[in-house]
């Protein structure tokens, strides 16, 4: 089995949105997929959909325990370590700094910023150790989802903002100190995607359709997919570091 996938893929969130549309592609390109996600009737689904080619993990991606089963997992199912990770797991808050509703701040900051590190820690630990002897010739690959919020200040979520803010920060970091050892790292930062994301944000219908009024047609899961694909499709040696993903129309944030 391990001999007909290209490349091993690690993606959290994969249960839908960004995460589910990068595991697609990945795996119509050839490569392998373990997928993380709280949802485990939809990874069950999609592990009959998609055939030998995913292994769905459910749980907590903020739970170390769960994020040593994915990677064993993703071992064990493809005979290889993986050498790509996308780190796609979060969850929104809708409102300004003045008004957001705090009641699910920690859960938010556990999974954008804790959660993420640990992946981020995870994940660097295993392949500078396997890039000590691949590189150049091969490629291994960190992607951590940020967003356009974490660049610029956004008044309908600025609190959630702050989270994308510290994961660019950890992105920059960890770039600079692992890329010197052959590891890729790559921040994706997405406009307005239609998802669930929007109401587990606690964003109203209202806004949602102002979003789509004003910078529509939005991205939609795929749109981000194909960017995060073409960064990890790169030769070894060529580091594709930031690429900020909008709808046409939307000019801010």
């Amino acid at each position: 089995m391990p001999e007909q996938y290209s490349r091993i893929a690690i993606v959290t969130g994969a249960t839908s949105g960004i995460g589910e549309a990068t595991a697609r592609k990945f795996i119509a390109s050839g490569y392998g997929v373990a997928g993380n996600g709280r949802n485990a009737e939809k990874l069950r689904a999609l592990e009959l959909e998609l055939g030998a080619a995913f292994v769905g993990i459910a749980g907590d991606a903020s739970d170390s325990a769960v994020l040593d089963r994915l990677f064993t997992s993703a071992h064990e199912r493809f005979g290889k370590v993986p050498d790509i990770v996308v780190a796609n797991a979060g969850r929104g808050l809708g409102g300004s700094v003045k008004d957001a509703d705090l009641s699910g701040f920690e859960d938010m900051l556990k999974i954008n910023v804790t959660g993420t590190l640990a992946l981020l820690q995870k994940a660097a630990r295993e392949m500078v150790d396997e890039q000590q002897s691949a590189y150049p010739g091969r490629a291994a690959d960190i992607v951590i989802i940020g967003s356009v919020v974490g660049r610029h200040i956004s008044p309908f979520s600025a609190v959630y903002g702050a989270t994308k803010f510290a994961v660019h920060a950890l992105a920059e970091g960890l770039r600079r100190e692992v890329g010197p050892k052959g590891v890729r790292v790559s921040l994706v930062e997405p406009g307005i995607v239609v998802s669930g994301f929007q109401d587990a944000a606690g964003y109203t219908g209202d806004l949602v359709q102002h979003f789509e009024d004003k910078f529509g047609p939005l991205l939609h899961g795929d749109d981000v997919a194909n960017a995060i694909h073409y960064i990890v499709a790169q030769p070894p040696h060529v580091h594709i570091s930031d690429i900020m993903v909008r709808p046409t129309r939307q000019d801010y944030p």
